[in-house]
């Protein structure tokens, strides 16, 4: 990932970010999950995982007390945030929703 996280967000392109840890079970199972999703989605999307133990400054900023945790990010703006396990209808779902 080249740029800042705030050009990454700031994107017309929709960007899901998958906020997880190395030592996280459930967050092995989304990040798999989310690779087939992107897969089967028509839309553009950009999805992106960041691990939190390595990016203190985010998990701060957006107050990450738990992971797994999905944002979605358009124009800068955050669309939505889920935390914990989540189901790949449960994904396509919110993302129909607010893209």
């Amino acid at each position: 990932m080249t740029g800042s996280f705030e050009e990454l967000i700031g994107s017309d392109e929709p960007v899901l970010i998958d906020f997880s840890a190395e030592w996280c079970k459930p967050c092995k199972k989304i990040s798999s999950m989310l690779n087939q999703l992107v897969d089967e989605l028509e839309e553009d999307l950009l999805v992106v995982k960041i691990d939190v133990d390595k990016n203190v400054a985010l998990k701060k900023k957006f107050k990450l007390e738990a992971v797994p945790t999905l944002m979605l990010f358009q124009n800068g703006k955050l669309l939505w945030r889920h935390t914990g396990l989540i189901s790949a209808p449960e994904v396509k779902n919110a993302l129909r929703k607010v893209m």
